[in-house]
């Protein structure tokens, strides 16, 4: 534990530190879910997953830790009742091919895996979606696995009942498209449709349309009621009606890359107002892929989303010129049983750190709180040329408001946000 007078943000406006773990060593997280106590951390150096008790948040303690199975990452992960659901797929920062991270967000993302051509038989990694008893929070206990030929799943998402939903690396597919997965026994979980942009199905003959250094791959979907919102990358926004979950169908396909960079991460929506929140990912080192943006869309007609806003950059640094990527990454995503609001989101800004925008004027979005944190004490991130810099990635605001950041080397940040208390 590290006591909040021994942490001095690089940074902080109406956001204070409550508490801090290096997660036992392993100080590299992505995503993040905090249910019942437990924070679940996806690694993306350390692989594996670990588990915090944050019951006492000034207090957190690395309880347990899970490792992955060789070659294989559990970056993304997802919680409900006694579920923890995790992905499996090929460790693609520890591969010789994407050590230049350029070669990760360019292109045909299986064509340089090898899964978009014919199956060779030689994978050295787990590829599905692992599904774990966590009735015990800190002992999670594998219960089931659904798996995939091909690179594996990327990022779930998944608020109980039958369905999960997912984007998944599947053999014959330039890149990764959407699958709904039949979760009603949990112990055997099961693909029960798919979607992918035309041109995407490699093996069925389609062929490209766009240009071959754009990454045509879902990161994820938000699902809420018939209605999947699609981050598709450097394919903008993909909303699809999946009344039928075995048979999705597009609703509306929004690109905006170019003239923009591309990258889109994070969908999140607001039916109460019509509204729907779309993150681009900044994935370079000073903006070298352009400014990213987080964009306000109206979406009262679904088959017609309007952009009406983008939120502003934040700019009280020259954090385009310090090391790292400067840019969105991650959105608290309003899942059911958490902090849900459609007037305050959350979000991550990677070198930038976690910023709060109050946007009760949808047209005009206003930057209310941020928190940077301090450079980290070391470098998790393996990769060539990285920096010791600190690199918030996801955020996750719990029911009493209490917000939770992981970073790529600095570790679990517990914060309040001024506004909440």
């Amino acid at each position: 534990m590290t006591h909040s007078s021994n942490v001095k943000p690089d940074f902080a406006r109406n956001m204070r530190f409550v508490g801090y773990s290096d997660q036992d060593g392993r100080a590299d997280g992505v995503q993040l879910m905090v249910h019942k106590g437990y924070a679940y951390i996806g690694h993306m150096f350390s692989k594996g997953f670990s588990v915090v008790d944050v019951r006492d948040p000034q207090s957190p303690k690395a309880v347990a830790y899970m490792p992955a199975p060789p070659n294989t990452w559990n970056i993304h992960l997802q919680t409900h009742d006694d579920l923890l659901l995790v992905i499996n797929a090929k460790d693609m920062f520890a591969a010789s091919e994407f050590q230049d991270e350029r070669e990760y967000y360019q292109g045909a993302l299986g064509r340089k895996v090898g899964t978009a051509q014919a199956p060779s038989g030689s994978r050295n990694w787990r590829a599905g979606l692992a599904v774990y008893d966590i009735s015990e929070g800190a002992s999670p206990r594998e219960i089931g696995f659904m798996p995939i030929e091909g690179g594996g799943v990327h990022r779930l998402w998944y608020v109980g009942g039958r369905w999960a939903y997912a984007s998944a690396l599947i053999d014959g597919f330039s890149d990764y498209v959407f699958i709904s997965i039949d979760m009603s026994d949990p112990t055997r979980p099961r693909e029960a449709g798919r979607f992918w942009l035309p041109g995407m199905n490699v093996a069925g003959g389609e062929t490209l349309s766009w240009d071959a250094s754009r990454r045509y791959g879902l990161h994820h979907p938000v699902v809420h009621g018939d209605i999947a919102y699609c981050a598709w990358r450097d394919a903008g926004l993909v909303m699809l009606d999946v009344a039928d979950r075995t048979e999705p169908r597009l609703l509306a396909h929004r690109n905006w890359s170019p003239p923009f960079g591309g990258g889109t991460h994070n969908c999140l929506p607001l039916p109460d107002r019509h509204l729907l929140v779309v993150l681009d990912e900044a994935v370079l080192d000073h903006q070298e892929d352009g400014e990213k943006f987080i964009w306000m869309f109206d979406v009262r007609e679904p088959s017609n989303p309007v952009s009406i806003a983008t939120f502003p950059s934040p700019g009280e640094s020259d954090f385009r010129n310090k090391p790292g990527h400067f840019g969105p990454h991650n959105l608290h995503e309003n899942r059911p049983g958490s902090f849900v609001s459609s007037d305050l989101i959350f979000a991550t800004y990677q070198n930038a750190g976690v910023r709060v925008f109050d946007i009760r004027d949808a047209f005009r979005p206003v930057e209310v709180g941020a928190f940077v944190p301090p450079e980290p004490k070391r470098l998790m991130d393996h990769r060539p040329n990285r920096s010791k810099v600190v690199q918030s990635c996801d955020v996750f605001v719990d029911a009493s408001g209490l917000i939770y950041s992981t970073d790529y080397n600095g570790g679990l940040y517990i914060l309040e946000f001024d506004g909440l208390c």
